[in-house]
């Protein structure tokens, strides 16, 4: 009879043991987190502090998320780097996706919140430049990062123009010398977005609005949408609840970084000590201005597209590249994964 009431014991505390293993495994399970590694644009800078807050206020770790931010090399970089699996996401220039999903549709990641929604490509030059227009770039040498989203459509800017940019010597450099290499007469213009140049010239002693001038792309027919959040096909099919946290999380982060601006530039010192604070809140300043702040968002939201305006800039990409494939909007952008309406009409104001 003890022996009975012995075994009878051991099963029931092996029953429990086994219960309370199951349920730290349970809760185990039901608290871990979704890795997503993402590449940025470009170096620690201001407007990167709109990212920086939703890891620093914890509102990824709220959505079950573990995401680890990596420094960019040029917004087309990181496009290619989605593609082939080395990232879960990139903030990249959505033109270099158009081309990438146009050549190779079953690699492209997909576009799935869209951030800068004027054009900052652009042509800087020295003020006292011979170069007033595209119709004056022939002769003369242009530089540029490899990946910088600028080079790449200027291609398309060449067509739009009519510009015989064959005549055009291009050359490429490390983004940090793009500015001295202006200045000191190296190249006779630098690819680039408009408020990086402007502010990495401020960082080196040059007055950008006495000795540089822009050559605009936008102001040439080039109405395209840039940086936007993409997403790899494998996050998409395997997490897209995942997906859809991320944005909620960037939603907000976005809102409280322009409510409170030097909070998402010391986000950004916290990652790179070395930036010069009040330049960088000049940069965020500007990027939220001439590069964030399109009429359509009144109408659709901040972080959608208007499926018009992008299928123009496919044509425009498409037709400028002699691509043999014009992608649909469908796979370019996937609104599906965007937060509620409501939630994104509120962001800029």
């Amino acid at each position: 009879m003890a022996h009975h009431q012995m075994k009878t014991r051991a099963r029931m505390l092996a029953l429990a043991a086994a219960t309370a293993l199951s349920a730290i495994a349970a809760g185990t399970a039901a608290h871990a987190e979704t890795s997503i590694k993402m590449i940025l644009n470009w170096k620690y800078e201001g407007p990167q502090g709109l990212l920086f807050l939703a890891e620093d206020k914890g509102y990824f770790k709220q959505e079950g998320l573990d995401v680890t931010f990596d420094q960019g090399n040029g917004s087309g970089a990181g496009v290619p780097l989605v593609a082939n699996g080395a990232y879960d996401m990139a903030f990249g220039d959505i033109n270099a996706l158009i081309e990438l999903a146009a050549k190779k549709p079953e690699d492209a990641p997909v576009g799935v919140f869209t951030m800068y929604t004027q054009p900052p490509f652009a042509v800087a030059v020295k003020a006292d430049s011979p170069i007033k227009s595209p119709a004056d770039f022939p002769g003369h040498t242009i530089g540029g990062a490899a990946n910088d989203g600028a080079l790449k459509l200027f291609p398309a800017l060449c067509s739009i123009t009519k510009t015989d940019c064959k005549k055009v010597e291009i050359t490429n450099m490390q983004p940090n010398l793009r500015e001295q290499m202006l200045m000191q007469g190296q190249v006779d213009g630098v690819f680039g977005y408009v408020n990086t140049i402007r502010f990495s010239a401020k960082l080196i002693g040059v007055d950008p609005d006495k000795q540089l001038r822009f050559i605009k792309y936008g102001d040439y027919g080039m109405d395209l949408y840039s940086n936007t959040i993409i997403a790899s096909k494998a996050l998409i099919k395997d997490h897209p609840d995942a997906v859809k946290g991320f944005l909620r999380a960037i939603n907000k982060s976005i809102k409280d970084a322009i409510k409170d601006p030097d909070a998402a530039i010391a986000a950004v010192q916290k990652r790179e000590p070395l930036i010069k604070p009040a330049v960088e809140r000049q940069r965020f300043d500007a990027t939220i201005r001439d590069e964030m702040n399109h009429d359509e968002i009144a109408r659709i939201g901040f972080g959608d597209v208007d499926e018009t305006r992008l299928k123009k800039s496919i044509d425009i990409i498409v037709k400028a590249k002699d691509l043999q494939r014009t992608p649909p909007v469908a796979e370019v952008f996937d609104r599906s994964f965007l937060p509620a309406k409501a939630d994104r009409l509120t962001v800029m104001n």
